[in-house]
């Protein structure tokens, strides 16, 4: 059932199977039937650790989603709360336990309440306050940390991480990425070298370290499958979070969001077909889309004008195979093309499906309206008229264009400047107030308190990365790509250029030359980590077997971003696998919208 989690050498699947043992636990606790109350933001991640189907088996014959007004008549024995650590949802909780028992029921429910991933004393005291407390059967915790969403990809799917930590000043999403980090290590083994970048990073490994050593849940000794760790601030590069991303994956994420790896798209679009989940009376279709389909795995990390060849090859392949003359083939070459015949069906379908996809992500892309910002966003990332007024920001505001694409246009200007002059800042916030009026100044607060907009310093900060590191390229190889800048046509992510130069020898002591943060790297003692800090090149081409790294973003990361680590990973001289976590998959449109005021 989940297959495609195999494959890497730090198996995904264990982290899957062990949330699984985890919620057996839970559901066998309580007897007879029940129903399950989730947070609305884990019911589908959930779903990437057991389906439904596996539910049933356990007698949840109803799930609901988590919400103030109070739910209809559930008749079961047994109501399961699964919620993240949030005061407003006990309210909610507080609210549908007093309605259900006001209704008086003659058999008494069981209610019974599940943190994920940590028990809060501040929300038990909540239910305590609210008088609910004592209605509670049990008070346990659902230990999954991460979700697996492919087999060299997991994420915590903390919504809205960046906003918590540099607007909002909440740091409790850090508390959590050092649980996460540590039931990493306890399945599979101490992770012997970690670097970091930005003060996020080093605050969540200093958290880490407090909670292993504390819980002594690691033996010092037992090295893992995984090799390193570098972990990431969001914080240290924005500029790539903002960029339109040009790979099948990234695309498809930001003109229809992926959740879960799952997008809707329109139903007329598509045929019902075996393998998809298509309602042929519903608005939107659901397709899953992780590497289990071999199409789509090879798709996926293309720039968009790659993908068209794949899909012909792939439509030429299945004619020659149907079309081939089998009235001279022996009996046993015919029996072996009977038995790939669900295998041509099945990749029939899949071509189907992602020329549908194709036509619909080329509809967009191809619209004067989406090349026109791509092109203003690419020259601002070749640092091209950064210290004036942007005419196609200008014309954007008088067209009264969705306010969320003006912003991302501005914050990027900004980044590509090292800040806005303020005549220049002033200017746009006089004209974005008289067209959509005086609530976007609070947007802009936002924005500016989050670091995405701010004054023009001294210091070019991303004009000398740009140039330090090769940031973009003046003539993009997008269709046979020899270099991570084909993700955007024209620019390597500072994130995954950064994972980059640290494989190159002496590659880390460079960066912390360059990169204007704080940078750590810290090393726990293992029977085979040598007592010599080598470097991370010399040590690989001791052994043949690659090395795993884990690259941990705090505060999100693209399609694109990990795209680029898979290119990466897939030349010869790396010898590396990756395993990418986050705390969130993200995207530009759901970046900015976390920082936009709703009126």
């Amino acid at each position: 059932m989940f297959t495609h989690l195999t494959g890497g050498r730090a198996n995904v699947q264990l982290l899957q199977e062990a949330a699984v043992r985890d919620l057996v636990e839970i559901l066998d606790r309580c007897e007879g039937t029940k129903a399950i109350v989730w947070d609305e933001s884990l019911g589908g991640p959930v779903g990437l650790v057991a389906r439904y189907t596996f539910l049933k088996e356990h007698h949840v014959t109803k799930m609901y989603a988590l919400r103030p007004e109070p739910w209809s008549d559930i008749d079961v024995k047994n109501i399961i709360f699964i919620t993240r650590p949030n005061q407003t949802l006990m309210d909610y909780i507080a609210n549908n336990i007093h309605e259900e028992e006001r209704k008086k029921k003659i058999s008494r429910k069981e209610y019974y309440l599940y943190f994920v991933p940590k028990k809060s004393f501040l929300c038990e005291k909540r239910l305590q306050v609210k008088g609910v407390l004592g209605s509670l059967t049990h008070i346990g915790e659902f230990k999954c940390d991460f979700f697996p969403f492919d087999n060299d990809l997991l994420s915590m799917e903390l919504k809205d991480a960046y906003k918590d930590l540099y607007l909002d000043r909440d740091t409790s999403c850090l508390h959590q990425s050092a649980c996460a980090l540590l039931a990493l290590q306890k399945l599979y083994g101490r992770i012997p070298k970690v670097y970091g970048i930005g003060s996020c990073a080093q605050r969540v490994w200093e958290l880490t370290k407090t909670m292993i050593n504390e819980e002594q849940a690691i033996p010092s000794i037992d090295k893992g499958v995984i090799d390193q760790m570098i972990i990431l601030d969001r914080s240290v590069d924005l500029m790539s979070v903002l960029a339109t991303q040009l790979t099948y994956e990234g695309l498809i994420d930001e003109i229809f969001s992926i959740n879960n790896t799952t997008v809707n798209l329109p139903s007329e679009k598509f045929n019902s077909g075996e393998g998809f989940s298509v309602e042929r009376n519903t608005e939107k279709s659901p397709f899953i889309l992780n590497s289990k389909e071999q199409l789509y795995s090879e798709l996926r990390d293309k720039h968009f004008n790659a993908v068209g060849a794949v899909l012909s090859r792939l439509a030429k392949s299945i004619r020659l195979r149907t079309n081939e003359n089998h009235g001279e083939k022996s009996i046993q070459e015919l029996k072996k093309f009977v038995e790939s015949l669900p295998h041509i069906k099945a990749n029939e379908q899949s071509l189907a499906t992602h020329t549908k996809i194709a036509e619909l992500v080329k509809d967009v892309i191809s619209s004067d309206n989406f090349l026109d910002e791509l092109a203003c966003e690419q020259e601002f990332m070749m640092c091209s008229d950064v210290d004036k007024p942007n005419t196609f920001i200008e014309d954007l505001i008088a067209k009264q264009t969705p306010l969320r694409n003006v912003l991302r246009l501005m914050c990027m200007q900004s980044i590509a400047g090292s800040g806005l002059k303020p005549k220049v800042l002033d200017y746009y916030k006089r004209e974005l107030v008289q067209v959509y009026g005086l609530q976007v100044l609070l947007t802009i607060g936002n924005l500016e308190k989050a670091g995405l907009l701010k004054i023009q310093t001294g210091v070019r900060t991303y004009a000398v990365l740009r140039k330090t590191l090769n940031l973009t390229a003046e003539h993009p190889e997008e269709v046979s790509p020899k270099d991570i800048t084909y993700v955007h046509s024209v620019y390597a992510p500072l994130s995954i250029r950064i994972v980059e130069q640290h494989l190159k020898s002496n590659g880390w002591q460079i960066l912390t030359e360059i990169l204007p943060r704080p940078t750590f790297e810290d090393y726990q003692a293992t029977s085979t980590l040598s007592s010599r800090r080598g470097s991370f090149t010399s040590e690989i081409s001791q052994s043949d077997i690659p090395r795993v790294i884990v690259v941990f973003f705090i505060g999100g990361c693209t399609f694109a971003e990990i795209s680029a680590l898979r290119f990466l990973a897939q030349q010869d001289e790396n010898n590396v696998e990756f395993l990418v976590c986050t705390t969130k998959l993200i995207n530009k449109n759901s970046f900015m919208d976390a920082f936009i005021e709703k009126y």
